[in-house]
């Protein structure tokens, strides 16, 4: 009998890019305090929570605030990109992503969306994918960040499925280490060298060609 499979998603560099949106707020608001904030500096932000982000970039600044403050500057941070997620269209999900949707529901195969944002669900709405995913897990369900591997374990509990039956597919080396650490299949996006604890890596969305698929699927 054929093993039974799932997939579990990260969604940021995986099914859209929000990273540059991100990274749009971060500088308007590193620059509304006196400092520029550049693409190299975003960087060190990836994969980090909103609070230690902002941290890291008034570090950066050499800026010394209130809590109060803080928690003003977050508020706004995340009220323009949330300006930028509300104009989001089915233009910027990521080359093959819908492909490899339409092939895994052709299959029977379940996918679940595995990621820390707080954001996802209006995400996925906007781009309209929200009502394909069999499972949501976002940072409404996580106490814990990658590279632990409650995200994913969380997903597979949703889905149904023994971890060992779950392939995750991710852009950041935390995320691998995450769904690694959860016994499942790995699938890298990005560069071989950075994501070498991967199962397998692609460079990009595009390489999930049917012939890759029915590769990893044997």
């Amino acid at each position: 009998m054929k093993k039974e499979i799932a997939f579990i998603f990260d969604l940021d560099g995986v099914i859209v890019d929000t990273a540059k949106y991100h990274f749009l707020a971060w500088r308007n608001l590193a620059q509304s305090l006196g400092f520029e904030f550049t693409e190299e500096h975003n960087e060190l932000l990836k994969g980090v929570s909103r609070v230690r982000s902002l941290e890291i970039l008034l570090n950066i600044g050499n800026v010394t605030i209130s809590d109060e403050e803080k928690e003003t500057l977050l508020i706004a941070k995340n009220t323009e990109y949330l300006g930028y997620v509300n104009k989001m269209t089915s233009d910027e999900i990521l080359p093959g992503i819908n492909n490899l949707l339409n092939y895994l529901d052709d299959n029977n195969i379940k996918y679940a969306l595995g990621s820390a944002s707080k954001n996802a669900p209006l995400i996925l709405e906007k781009v309209g994918l929200l009502n394909r995913f069999t499972a949501l897990v976002d940072g409404n369900d996580v106490s814990k960040a990658k590279p632990d591997p409650e995200v994913f374990l969380i997903g597979a509990k949703k889905l149904n499925m023994k971890p060992e039956n779950c392939i995750v597919v991710e852009d950041a080396i935390a995320g691998v280490e995450a769904a690694n650490a959860a016994n499942m299949v790995s699938i890298g996006i990005g560069d071989a060298e950075f994501l070498n604890e991967a199962t397998h890596v692609l460079k990009d969305t595009s390489g999930f060609t049917a012939e890759f698929l029915k590769k990893i699927m044997n």
